[in-house]
């Protein structure tokens, strides 16, 4: 599995290898051992979840869950692409605020570790798009949170504008970046 790096250095960009032959491919897209290798950190993943976007510009943002029920994830795209993005919320971090992104498509095999910690969201850029990915814990409603997606201190480019934007009702109304209390603390081990 080939590891990128990104601007905000606990996010990763990762591909794995993909054999192919007349038949087609094999690719082990995950594997604990091989993460626990290239991230320098035990993950035990809970639940897989998966997302089918109908339309382009459908936006799912930025959502994060709170301690004790903070979630890393592995995210993939198994059919059309994304814009993922990951938003740093861990106040004292060099990089709070800042967002890091990357187009994962079913063409470039690339998956993103967004770990707790992080605001994460993605846009689609093709109609009939399905997400899958891996959480470290459970979804709480208790303990779900999110951040307005067009916040303008956060400066994401989402590619679409806020009439063309695809959302849920909730992901419309969430509050602003500077409206949240309930935010990480960042420690040298996130």
């Amino acid at each position: 599995m080939q590891l990128i790096e990104t601007a905000i250095p606990a996010v990763k960009v990762l591909v794995p290898k993909k054999l192919g032959d007349h038949r087609g491919f094999f690719s082990e897209i995950y594997s604990k051992q091989t993460l626990r290798e290239l991230l320098g950190v035990e993950l035990d993943f809970v639940q897989d979840n998966h997302s089918l976007s109908a339309e382009t510009g459908v936006v799912r943002a930025l959502h994060y869950q709170l301690p004790p029920k903070a979630q890393d994830k592995l995210i993939r795209v198994v059919r059309g692409s994304i814009l993922d993005v990951a938003v740093d919320i861990r106040r004292g971090s060099p990089t709070f605020g800042k967002h890091v992104t990357s187009v994962l498509s079913a063409e470039n095999w690339r998956q993103m570790f967004v770990p707790a910690g992080f605001a994460h969201g993605f846009v689609t850029l093709e109609p009939n798009t399905e997400v899958v990915y891996k959480v470290s814990d459970y979804w709480s409603a208790e303990r779900e949170r999110g951040i307005r997606w067009n916040d303008p201190d956060l400066g994401i480019d989402w590619g679409v504008t806020e009439a063309s934007a695809v959302l849920s009702e909730r992901d419309r109304n969430h509050p602003w970046f500077r409206e949240q209390a309930d935010l990480f603390r960042f420690t040298s081990l996130m």
